[in-house]
């Protein structure tokens, strides 16, 4: 059975005539007979009694018209719906993504997705990134966005925005008030630092010993959450952090920043993917996606309102 004979039949029932149908479709009545009688001979017996006046369903054919009609509507609405699904993307896309970078940009990704790709479904890894560099060698992320020391240059990474370095402090502190701080400022400060092993514990620690001191570590903690934290409720301790991890707070009033210069420690944030194998069509929606938001941003992982000056 196949919708054009289905068609054809339910034609026929509408017209009542085998003239009639083939004047529609242009075609010559003999045409249509035969189609009528493959159809008939294929269901088992006759549909239709030819009269002079045209042609009337027998008993078959009356029930024949029930059932077929809903098949018709029924195959055609599934017709339909593949053809709409053949449009879009769907597909899991595993992400990994800094915490710092984790919201907004996250979150009006997946808004984004959910208007425009509601097929693809989103896996998302949140960590630092020596772990986010060994996912994506291992393949076990698609893409990640994290901080690079050195401006990406090759296929592939992108760049999406470059990050300056802060001392943070609890408001009111007299060091923090000043737009900028020197970097030497840092010394016999009491800090709260990443734990070590980490790439940008190393660079802290290399950029005061290139200044001839040493950074006072009171407290290491990986979460900025705690590093905030502590801050936020010490007055006289201190962090080091990037611009996009403490931007709720800067404007609750929690916290108060001065940009870090001589030297100014900067961050290259970039869209990392694997070195290995090819990008999925929905991966490579998800990444077009993440540069469009940015981009949309001024180069910033948060969005213009609450961008840290």
């Amino acid at each position: 059975m196949n919708v054009a004979s289905v068609r054809l039949f339910l034609e026929v029932v509408e017209a009542g005539s085998l003239s009639k149908v083939a004047a529609r479709r242009q075609t010559v009545q003999s045409h249509v007979s035969r189609q009528i009688s493959e159809f008939e001979a294929a269901l088992g017996g006759p549909l239709f009694r030819r009269t002079g006046r045209g042609v009337t369903l027998t008993e078959l054919g009356a029930r024949a018209v029930v059932r077929l009609r809903s098949w018709l509507q029924e195959t055609e609405r599934l017709t339909e719906e593949l053809r709409t699904e053949s449009g879009k993307l769907l597909g899991e896309v595993r992400m990994g993504i800094i915490p710092s970078g984790a919201h907004p940009l996250v979150t009006r990704l997946f808004e984004r997705l959910r208007s425009e790709h509601p097929g693809i479904r989103l896996n998302i890894t949140e960590s630092q990134g020596t772990e986010l560099d060994t996912l994506l060698d291992s393949g076990a992320v698609d893409m990640a966005v994290l901080f690079r020391f050195n401006r990406p240059s090759g296929r592939e990474e992108k760049l999406l925005s470059v990050a300056h370095t802060y001392l943070v402090s609890a408001p009111g502190d007299e060091i923090t008030r000043e737009a900028t701080v020197n970097f030497s400022r840092l010394s016999g400060l009491q800090l709260v630092l990443p734990r070590r092993p980490s790439h940008w514990r190393e660079a802290l620690d290399e950029a005061a010993r290139s200044l001839g001191f040493k950074l006072v570590s009171v407290a290491e903690a990986d979460s900025l959450t705690v590093q905030k934290e502590l801050v936020a409720r010490t007055p006289g301790l201190y962090s080091v952090l990037g611009p996009y991890s403490m931007t709720a707070e800067l404007q609750s009033g929690r916290l108060q920043a001065s940009k870090l210069v001589k030297p100014d420690l900067v961050r290259h944030v970039t869209l990392a993917f694997p070195k290995q194998g090819k990008l999925s069509p929905a991966s490579r929606v998800v990444a077009e996606l993440v540069q469009q938001l940015v981009e949309a941003w001024s180069g910033q992982l948060t969005e213009p309102a609450t961008e840290v000056k």
